[in-house]
């Protein structure tokens, strides 16, 4: 492949790189509504915010939904941060409703 016409791909890559990322904002922000609501849900029946269980049968869940070629760790990892990030979440509208 001559420069030019990799060039082109490098471009139409790219492009389909900043698709799937506009996706996965989307995705990201449609589970942090969700979460936001959960959230409501269990301070009101007095539950905690972390339930080691239940994220436990997250990482189950997207371990057997992994087709690959994303490594099991790696998309563990991923998983962790988006969890830790929703956990903060949870805390800071807690807070946020207290103090109203």
């Amino acid at each position: 492949m001559d420069k030019e016409n990799g060039m082109k791909a490098l471009t139409r890559y790219r492009e389909r790189i900043d698709e799937v990322d506009r996706r996965l904002v989307r995705l990201l922000n449609e589970r942090t509504r969700i979460v936001e609501e959960l959230g409501r849900l269990k301070e009101e029946l007095e539950l905690p915010v972390y339930e080691p269980k239940r994220e436990d049968e997250v990482y189950a869940n997207i371990v057997k939904s992994n087709e690959g070629p994303l490594p099991l760790d790696s998309l563990q990892r991923l998983f962790e941060r988006i969890v830790d990030e929703m956990r903060t979440l949870q805390h800071m509208n807690r807070r946020q409703k207290s103090r109203d």
